[in-house]
């Protein structure tokens, strides 16, 4: 009988089998901080699209399209999965996997068009390309999100997976899909480290600002590991 449970929550592909075991303060906190996250991450972007002022000038349009794309997009992409706090939890997993996917398009849409924002106003300015960290790991973040959204459809369509279990295939992905968002962070940080940032805010805002993707991404990583040993456990 245990074994036939056991098959069923893997079947459903459900992150919160394990929930009737928990105790519930902390099933509560963890909504709480789902919650929390899911505005946080609207804010921090909003907060951004405030000092860009999108259309205002070119270059405004690269802090816009990144922030939404690395802080909102994605972000609210992998709290679909989120057992506690997910604004589509009652949907089949299937579903939530192509929603999760569009959101990724959208990220990666968003991304390039942030991307070439910055290049075509370098270029307009005679400016050297990619000289600073922020500008080399926001590139190369960019080309790992592409090739992420697309090793994200074999799991949307399993024939294009051969020789590879279902398993195994959303395990590898979790964990790069984890790095790649972490990759994100790292580059929004270096972002608010720029010249055009510090010019326009400092102090505690600066700090306040910084705590935003911090916070974001360690919420993340707790869901997506939480996630995983959970499954681990189950085994055993």
């Amino acid at each position: 009988m245990y074994k036939n449970r056991l098959y069923l929550l893997r079947a459903s592909g459900n992150m919160s089998v394990h929930h009737d075991s928990e105790p519930k303060l902390y099933r509560y906190s963890r909504t709480v901080c789902g919650i929390f996250t899911h505005v946080l991450c609207a804010l921090f972007t909003g907060f951004i699209t405030a000092l860009a002022r999108p259309a205002s000038s070119l270059f405004s349009w690269h802090p816009f399209l990144m922030t939404l794309s690395f802080s909102f997009l994605m972000t609210e992409a992998i709290l679909l999965f989120n057992p506690h706090s997910s604004p589509v939890s009652k949907l089949k997993h299937k579903t939530k996997g192509r929603l999760h996917w569009i959101l990724q398009c959208l990220c990666v849409f968003c991304a390039i068009l942030g991307l070439f924002a910055i290049f075509y106003n370098k270029s307009l300015n005679d400016k050297p390309h990619f000289t600073s960290w922020h500008g080399l790991i926001g590139v190369v973040t960019v080309a790992v999100v592409v090739f992420q959204a697309v090793a994200g459809l074999p799991l949307l369509y399993p024939k294009l997976a051969k020789n590879w279990t279902l398993a195994k295939l959303k395990r590898y992905h979790a964990t790069s899909g984890l790095l790649t968002y972490l990759l994100g962070s790292f580059s929004l940080f270096l972002g608010l480290c720029s010249s055009w940032f510090s010019s326009v805010v400092s102090g505690y805002v600066w700090y306040l600002a910084v705590l935003c993707p911090v916070v974001c991404a360690l919420v993340v990583m707790s869901q997506v590991t939480n996630a995983y040993m959970a499954r681990k456990r189950m085994k055993y």
